[in-house]
């Protein structure tokens, strides 16, 4: 049975992070172990992945001192056993089937990579409950049986930034860059690195990720459950921090794709530098106006 190596950075996250390790715990495959990088947490993080380490072999804790989440994401993918990498954010959590289902189209299709989505819903409801001040909303669960799915070998055809893609893409799109949202052969995620010292670390590495897959399975379902932070970069971040480190990315991005293939170059361009530099032009005149 494969092994599934799953990735997460741990930062001042003790109220969460339990749940999230559940949901590894819940999973209906088996075979996994969790890297658990505990990246110079304050709070009580370290004390509790140390409790789930203890009770099940399967959760690795290795600690180090505080030096960003592409650092922790690096040096653990250095430390993978299994024959395919996942990313988990230790304030989220996933859908019980999420291993299973991804490695059997993996496993089906020849695919490097498998693509999922996240829970709208759950996310959209517990930004609600948290600005009425009700506390949260409990993750629910449907049982998935042969879900639908999308074979391809250029991931440059569906993946995007645009909120509006047309055509094709619009039903099998790959909307974003995060990690979290994709199953990777080991050897395919072993060739990117986060970049270090910046935010939205990504997006860099989704760009050399899209130039190395060889054959894509894209599942439309909500496998994911993205919760709202409020101490997360992307809730609490200013404006000005949000601009420039996709500024700063979308440069690095940039250069990396400065002598690949006109295909691809302008397949990049057109999905992803258009669209990021249209969202900081829009924030840039909300900024000055």
């Amino acid at each position: 049975m494969n092994k599934i190596s799953v990735i997460i950075p741990i930062y001042n996250v003790e109220k969460y992070l339990g749940r999230a390790l559940d949901s590894l715990l819940a999973q209906t495959h088996k075979n996994w172990e969790a890297i658990l990088m505990d990246d110079g947490s304050t709070d009580g993080s370290a004390i509790i992945a140390r409790q789930y380490q203890e009770q099940d072999k399967r959760f690795i804790l290795v600690s180090q001192k505080n030096q960003g989440q592409a650092v922790a994401r690096n040096n653990a993918l250095k430390m993978v056993s299994g024959d395919y990498v996942m990313f988990l954010d230790p304030d989220d959590m996933y859908h019980p089937q999420t291993m299973e289902i991804c490695l059997h189209a993996s496993l089906r299709d020849g695919s490097d990579m498998v693509t999922f989505t996240f829970n709208r819903m759950y996310r959209r409801l517990n930004k609600w409950m948290h600005k009425l001040h009700l506390g949260d909303i409990k993750p629910w669960y449907r049982h998935y049986k042969n879900p639908p799915y999308f074979v391809t070998e250029n991931i440059f055809e569906h993946a995007t930034e645009s909120r509006h893609p047309k055509g094709i893409i619009k039903k099998w799109k790959v909307r974003n860059c995060q990690a979290w949202r994709c199953l990777l052969k080991t050897e395919l995620a072993q060739k990117a690195r986060f970049t270090e010292g910046v935010k939205y670390e990504d997006v860099p590495w989704w760009g050399t990720i899209m130039l190395n897959v060889k054959r894509t399975t894209i599942l439309k379902l909500p496998l994911y459950y993205y919760y709202p932070n409020s101490g997360s970069f992307i809730i609490s971040g200013s404006l000005k921090e949000h601009i420039r480190s996709l500024e700063i990315v979308i440069g690095l991005t940039d250069e990396l794709y400065k002598d690949v293939e006109p295909e691809r170059r302008k397949a990049w361009i057109a999905n992803f530098r258009t669209p990021f530099n249209k969202y900081l032009k829009r924030k840039l005149k909300k900024i000055n106006s």
